[in-house]
């Protein structure tokens, strides 16, 4: 049996561990780590690699089928800007060059749901592209120079996740589900504002999907539906705690003077705080995103809720 070697670049992360889990269940694909960071989970698979030198990855690339791109400056608050450009846009320079130089023609690029900035309906893959921060943008301009390397017998698969969450995450939907387990949480406004999630389990077994499905150009949003509203999200947590708890209540105003004021001091301290002004606006905004994942045959393994209730039991269900 012929198998395909797959290179999953930033595969020692959280989706990329999931999803290397998948291929290592596999008996028709080898595959390789290609990470600044050592794998904790699959170290004999890892190799030495990093986005924005182009030299490192061209002998990574060798003999590779499949390049998978999960690597990516992300966090909200990354200093200066020019990172976010320097790893997702020129670092997808470079791997499309180095697969080039491979003759490799199959990539599945993860970008983000950033790239339509602050949406006010359900979003799909046609909605209009309005980052309103320099990782949206960024994700953006990277997509566009993944799809000025096609041409004639290559394949590009682009992924759109919403906000992923999981077992062993440690981002900002962890603290919020965090707050909401320890009986602390404040909620900013009214709560009914929806969200599209995706549960990090659904979104790997859509990228190994894509793997045997590629189809010259694609552009999916991944997003697990049906949507929670804030509401939903704070019940459903406390059910899968066991607990009954009261939520107390804040004004949207209030909120967002709060997030403006850590704002300041996070600027004073020089460092980075867990409240913000840009983590206010998208936690009470309506982060509603269509996905059309079901047209290339997948079927998700977990629905919303259950990887919710998984995720929490497994990260909260033994501490007060």
């Amino acid at each position: 049996m012929t198998k395909k070697n797959i290179a999953v670049i930033g595969g020692s992360g959280f989706i990329g561990t999931r999803l290397c889990g998948l291929l290592a269940e596999r008996e028709d694909i080898d595959f390789k780590i290609i990470d600044l960071v050592k794998s904790e989970k699959y170290p004999n698979n890892w190799t030495l690699g990093d986005v924005r030198d182009y030299q490192s990855l061209v002998p990574a690339f060798e003999s590779v089928d499949v390049v998978i791109n999960l690597a990516a400056e992300h966090k909200d608050n990354v200093q200066p800007v020019s990172k976010y450009y320097a790893t997702n846009v020129e670092g997808q320079k470079n791997i499309c060059k180095a697969m080039d130089a491979n003759g490799v023609k199959h990539l599945i690029f993860t970008s983000s749901v950033a790239v339509y900035g602050f949406v006010t309906e359900d979003t799909g893959e046609d909605g209009a592209i309005n980052p309103f921060h320099e990782y949206g943008d960024s994700k953006y301009k990277a997509e566009l120079v993944a799809n000025e390397w096609l041409d004639e017998g290559k394949h590009l698969s682009i992924i759109r996740p919403t906000v992923v969450f999981g077992e062993g995450n440690r981002g900002n939907v962890y603290n919020l589900l965090r707050q909401i387990a320890s009986g602390k949480f404040l909620m900013i406004g009214s709560g009914k504002n929806k969200k599209s999630m995706a549960y990090v389990g659904n979104v790997a077994a859509f990228i190994n999907h894509l793997i045997d499905n590629a189809n010259g150009t694609q552009v999916f949003n991944y997003a697990d539906k049906p949507d929670f509203n804030m509401n939903t999200l704070v019940s459903t947590v406390n059910t899968a705690l066991g607990k009954e708890a009261g939520t107390v209540r804040i004004p949207y105003f209030l909120g967002l003077a709060g997030g403006y004021a850590f704002d300041v001091l996070s600027w004073l301290l020089r460092r980075e705080l867990p409240i913000s002004s840009i983590r206010i606006k998208k936690f009470c905004a309506i982060t509603q995103f269509k996905s059309r994942t079901d047209m290339c045959g997948f079927a998700k393994p977990q629905t919303l809720q259950d990887g919710l209730s998984a995720t929490v039991r497994n990260e909260f269900a033994n501490t007060d």
